[in-house]
């Protein structure tokens, strides 16, 4: 599919929109999206976005690029009476909707009270090789030396440099937080975020290309760094960032140790199903109205698993969209084998509350590969939810979108233990 046919796809779904015509713009989604997302809750979303900013008043121009897996990213400004509207779409190579998102003017992110700015400096850090460098941000406290350090990984997906979520800023979070109490911290854009058409251009595109060699160029600049004690230099990843961290520290002995938040042990395309099922039990009759993406869903997950899945796979016939050769990477890598095998000290944080990586599914693999082991510290945050954000009762995806903060306790628990390495 060419920009100009998903462009177009896109200005469609738009005006499909304004028609009240949800029923058909979830005809057009991707199986998985249909499992996610209903015609009524389509039909909810539109009318609150109106409801708090007014109707249409003027669609702006289409902005179409290459994205993963044969894949198009499709932008579009809307304008409303009070305010506008960034309508974003993954338009697959069959033509379906991937992905929709409507994304709202959004409340600036504001400093967590755990903060203080007085206490580090930052400064811009490019990584990577041409062409597909990227962009990041050191952390470094003030008048220091010897001072631990820290490399943050954001989860799967293409995440700026903070792990922007709607008004919050994860990543943003942790680092101005452990640099308030003395640790040198880099995170960094991510490859699919800075290039999204990255994996078009790399021939056989996987996690392995998304991570390693940033997350190792990263670890080099923090131990080159005049602040930095090179012998404790570690690594946090978040969510898949977590899952990839011991891969990290295998292609670099110099890591000190590991951080893994809400770090994914179950093997993801399993993983896919279940939080899939999970979603659309939030409605009523949910399952039953998207039983046959469901069933979809499972068959594409099957097949990642089937002797049959080769290079030569289309991501269509795949889950989420990516390709056979990420499918494979992800087939044949044991995060918790890895991290036995590195033998790094380890600490492994977990929210009670997160329904995407969970205490039962993901949290249990890790505890019987590695509890027990020497230097492993295993916590668990019972109200937070998979971004570390304090609540009560089932979370949701909607929990993620008010401003709020990574909990308190939990930077703290991170910074104590980096600090006493």
């Amino acid at each position: 599919m060419t920009a100009t046919t998903a462009e177009q796809t896109g200005i469609e779904v738009i005006e499909l929109l304004r028609a009240n015509g949800f029923a058909r713009v979830h005809e057009r989604f991707a199986a998985h999206l249909q499992a996610l997302v209903s015609a009524e809750k389509l039909h909810a979303a539109w009318d609150s976005v109106q409801q708090q900013h007014g109707r249409v008043t003027e669609v702006g121009e289409a902005v179409g690029e290459a994205g993963p897996s044969g894949t198009t990213a499709v932008r579009i400004p809307v304008h409303l009476e009070h305010g506008e509207l960034m309508i974003e779409l993954i338009v697959d190579d069959a033509g379906r909707l991937a992905g929709l998102q409507l994304t709202p003017p959004t409340t600036p992110w504001r400093l967590p009270a755990y903060v203080d700015e007085t206490k580090f400096d930052e400064q811009d850090v490019t990584l990577g090789r041409d062409p597909f460098t990227v962009h990041g941000t050191l952390s470094a406290p003030r008048r220091s030396t010897g001072c631990p350090a820290v490399v943050l990984l954001a989860g799967g997906g293409p995440f700026d440099r903070d792990e922007t979520t709607g008004s919050n800023k994860p990543l943003k979070d942790l680092a101005w937080g452990l640099a308030s109490r003395g640790i040198a911290v880099l995170r960094f854009d991510k490859v699919t975020y800075t290039h999204r058409d990255v994996a078009t251009r790399m021939d056989g595109f996987t996690m392995t290309d998304e991570y390693v060699p940033y997350a190792v160029a990263a670890v080099d600049a923090l131990r080159a760094h005049p602040a930095v004690d090179a012998e404790r230099v570690f690594v946090l990843g978040h969510s898949m960032g977590g899952k990839v961290a011991p891969r990290v520290a295998g292609a670099e002995p110099a890591i000190a140790g590991l951080i893994l938040m809400a770090a994914d042990a179950e093997p993801m395309h399993r993983a896919a199903v279940r939080v899939t099922r999970y979603l659309v039990s939030l409605s009523p009759d949910g399952e039953v109205a998207a039983q046959s993406a469901i069933e979809t869903l499972t068959r594409q997950a099957e097949l990642v698993d089937a002797p049959e899945l080769s290079p030569a796979t289309p991501a269509s016939e795949l889950p989420l969209g990516l390709s056979a050769a990420y499918w494979l990477d992800l087939r044949d890598y044991d995060p918790v084998a890895a991290a036995a095998a590195v033998g790094k000290p380890m600490l492994i944080l977990q929210g009670g509350r997160d329904y995407q990586v969970t205490v039962d599914d993901d949290l249990a693999r890790w505890r019987a590969g590695l509890d027990g082991r020497p230097g492993v510290t295993i916590r668990v945050y019972d109200a937070d939810n998979h971004l570390f954000f304090p609540g009560t009762g089932p979370s949701t995806p909607a929990e993620y979108t008010p401003p709020q903060h990574v909990d308190p306790q939990v930077v703290t628990d991170i910074a104590t233990w980096l600090t006493t390495r």
